[in-house]
């Protein structure tokens, strides 16, 4: 039994950890292709207008939950009102769901990262990985294997575990000082190159002007639609890239000093997690815009990051090097997650159960065995195997991402709103005498916008899940 609880060892070890949370595939894969398909610079202006009032909202309210309770969130919400307690168990279960199909994809962004780096001793297997010499699919071949993509979900989810093991400030605090300045750095150096190569600007353009012309063709309503599935689907994306209602925030709140500045904290989790959102789509769309044109902006998830992309690297100067630097990138991006993610099971584990961090994380490697081997093999061997139409791993993604988190995050404002009032959370934010700058936002937003904007969502993506409607 551990007595003592591990902390973050000040305000920047904390907002280094959240932002390495906030800061994954969402960002790399979803963004850009969000941004192509919304509009370019419509959906980014919608997204960072949500970003700095529902994100604001949400985020500060769970770091506040979890700095006051001082617990992770199978507890924390019981001790602010025991009629609340399933939503710390519903905010439990989500990354319970997450972490083993998070792994899988992981293992193929680990895949394709090593596939590169072979590549620079071995100039043909970039032209391999592009399907430049073949008729199959390397992607498809890939997840089809049996035995391949299992192996490299082993390693992403052992390493994963090795820094979750380490504990709070040892592992997870000192890995993402590490690895959140060099995220940074290889997507600022990427972008800049995407920069220089010629025509660049069209993408660009692409990317960040405001396609306003697309709502001249339409009727009233249906460009009102338009606008309504644009701000879900910032929504959606905002809920992958600040890792809100995933029990994660609730969890690093607990452990995050007395002493730190929540709102100054706050501000800089948002402010780095848009600014690589942003740059990410710098990266992506300019870069498959010039060599693919529009027509390879059309896909986003998987079929954009491992098919689309190694066709686009393999006609760039230098395209293997830089290849294997967006990869590397984007695994330095899957892993700060991963482990904060398998982090908000363990800290739960440990709280409920008065286990050791070593137990809790050998259940954490029993539960992404389990269910990370069908959302393996869901794409091969056991593909015949659907659930409501949906393989393993994109029904996971499907229940966490879009039904139980704008649940758990419904619920939340209803507790705070409604049930121990906003004050609660001020009184936290504020308890070191520090201004509460846009607490007046936050008042507005958890009692009433918020709760309007998630049941939005939550049809919305239901309904588009289901192909009742298309986002």
């Amino acid at each position: 039994m551990e007595s003592k609880r591990g902390n973050f060892s000040g305000g920047l070890g904390f907002v280094f950890a959240a932002a390495g949370s906030a800061v994954g595939l969402g960002n790399l894969w979803r963004f850009p292709y969000l941004a192509a398909k919304y509009g370019g610079g419509i959906f980014i202006f919608v997204y960072i207008i949500l970003a700095v009032t529902f994100g604001f909202a949400l985020l500060t309210a769970e770091i506040a939950i979890g700095r006051k309770t001082k617990l992770s969130p199978i507890l924390a919400y019981k001790k602010l009102d025991k009629r609340f307690s399933f939503i710390g168990y519903l905010a439990t279960l989500v990354p319970i769901i997450i972490i083993p199909y998070y792994c899988v994809i992981g293992g193929w962004v680990t895949k394709y990262m090593t596939a590169y780096a072979t590549a620079l001793f071995d100039p043909s297997l970039v032209s391999a990985l592009a399907d430049k010499n073949t008729d199959s699919s390397y992607f498809v071949d890939f997840i089809g294997s049996p035995v391949a993509p299992l192996i490299f979900f082993l390693i992403f989810m052992i390493i994963s575990v090795l820094i979750i093991m380490l504990g709070v400030e040892k592992g997870i605090e000192k890995i993402s000082k590490i690895l959140m300045p060099v995220l940074l750095l290889l997507t600022i150096g990427i972008s800049i190159y995407v920069l220089t190569i010629p025509n660049a600007m069209e993408g660009v353009a692409k990317y960040l002007v405001p396609d306003f012309g697309k709502y001249a063709t339409m009727s009233f309503g249906d460009a009102a639609s338009e606008l309504i599935l644009t701000v879900a689907a910032a929504l959606g994306q905002l809920f992958f890239s600040m890792s809100i209602a995933m029990g994660i925030m609730v969890t690093y709140g607990s452990y995050t000093r007395k002493e730190v500045n929540l709102t100054k904290s706050v501000n800089q989790i948002e402010i780095f997690d848009t600014v690589v959102a942003l740059l990410a789509g710098l990266m992506v769309v300019p870069t498959v815009y010039i060599f693919s044109g529009a027509e390879g902006l059309s896909s986003g998830g998987p079929g954009l990051m491992f098919m689309t992309l190694p066709k686009v690297f393999e006609q760039m100067p230098a395209g293997g090097i830089v290849a294997l630097l967006f990869f590397v990138l984007v695994f330095l991006a899957a892993i700060t997650s991963s482990i904060s993610v398998m982090e908000a099971i363990v800290s739960s584990l440990m709280d409920k159960f008065k286990i050791k961090r070593m137990t809790g994380c050998l259940i954490v490697i029993g539960i992404c065995i389990l269910m990370g081997v069908p959302a393996s093999l869901g794409n091969g061997l056991w593909s015949h195997i659907q659930i409501l139409g949906m393989d393993f791993l994109t029904f996971f993604d499907y229940l966490s991402n879009s039904v139980l988190m704008p649940i758990v995050a419904l619920c939340t404002c209803i507790l705070i709103g409604w049930v121990i009032k906003p004050k609660a959370i001020s009184d936290e934010v504020t308890r070191n005498g520090e201004k509460f700058g846009r607490k007046k936002l936050f008042n507005v937003m958890i009692k009433y916008v918020a709760p309007i904007f998630l049941v939005v969502i939550l049809v919305s993506y239901t309904l588009a899940q289901f192909g009742i409607i298309k986002m």
